[in-house]
């Protein structure tokens, strides 16, 4: 896991593409959000926002 972050942070670092970390944090928290209210009585409430 921790070798995917360093191996993408050199990506990013190289290729000058820091425009891409929000987006990819951004759509990391939506689905870890997703995931860990599937369970729950929120879940209908986070499916209304997409």
């Amino acid at each position: 896991m921790f070798d995917l972050l360093k191996d993408l942070w050199g990506f990013l670092k190289e290729r000058k593409k820091f425009w891409l970390a929000p987006v990819i944090l951004t759509v990391l928290a939506l689905g870890a959000l997703i995931v860990l209210t599937e369970g729950s009585a929120i879940a209908p409430f986070i499916y209304t926002l997409f």
